[in-house]
């Protein structure tokens, strides 16, 4: 049966990558998360103390001279079932998932010079097809040759308590106000960026899972892609 690849967009929150990683195993596809190779490059940032407190600023020039010393890979955890992100070696996916990555994630993504390095090497990833990728311009300008495309969608409450519940899980201290006013910033910046802004592709299919389980999520993206999968 010939593979294809399958980019998968939207806000934060909206469990894109729980779907990715869900259809990723039932289709026997390799899942690759491209919002944690951003977050990767921030904390890397923030433990070189390139990035202002607030999170709004970063020293773009040191984190240039020294974006190649960034090597980032996912490893299978067996014990969570789950691909693990490493950076240079280490396993840093509980870390690149608390609210003080998150606070400074848009302003390292929206860096130009950083986009270019990310998408060079996912569009490498995606050579021999059989891929499932999430994040914000994956449909729009990793893959916009992607033979599925998937928009998805939740409304703000639902987002903020699912992202609420994750950071409380992680023992992360922070109220639903400020988990609230995280993502709606994170909005705002992601979808009025210069490079590469969030937008939804023309030829996307919709998921809006606001009131959906997860498993009448995947087995609507499950549908998606073997309709797709059939024609090729």
């Amino acid at each position: 049966m010939k593979k294809i690849i399958i980019a998968i967009d939207g806000h934060s929150a909206c469990g894109k990558s729980t779907l990715a990683k869900a259809l990723a195993k039932e289709l026997k596809y390799i899942y690759i998360d491209s919002g944690a190779m951003y977050r990767a490059v921030t904390l890397f940032a923030l433990n070189n103390g390139w990035i202002s407190e607030d999170g709004k600023e970063v020293n773009t020039e040191e984190l240039i001279k020294a974006i190649d010393q960034i090597n980032i890979s996912f490893n299978y955890n067996s014990t969570s079932g789950k691909s693990d992100t490493f950076m240079n070696g280490i396993n840093i996916e509980d870390e690149i998932r608390t609210m003080r990555v998150a606070k400074a994630v848009s302003a390292v993504a929206k860096i130009k010079f950083v986009r270019e390095k990310l998408v060079e090497f996912q569009q490498t990833l995606g050579k021999n097809k059989g891929i499932i990728m999430d994040g914000r311009d994956i449909g729009t300008v990793v893959y916009p040759d992607a033979e599925l495309k998937i928009w998805v969608t939740a409304n703000m409450d639902v987002r903020t308590a699912r992202r609420y519940k994750e950071l409380i899980e992680m023992a992360d201290k922070i109220t639903v106000d400020e988990v609230r006013n995280n993502i709606q910033s994170r909005d705002f910046e992601d979808s009025n960026r210069k490079e590469s802004p969030l937008k939804r592709a023309e030829d996307a299919q919709d998921i809006d899972n606001s009131y959906l389980s997860k498993d009448e999520t995947l087995n609507r993206a499950i549908q998606m892609a073997q309709e797709v999968i059939a024609t090729q």
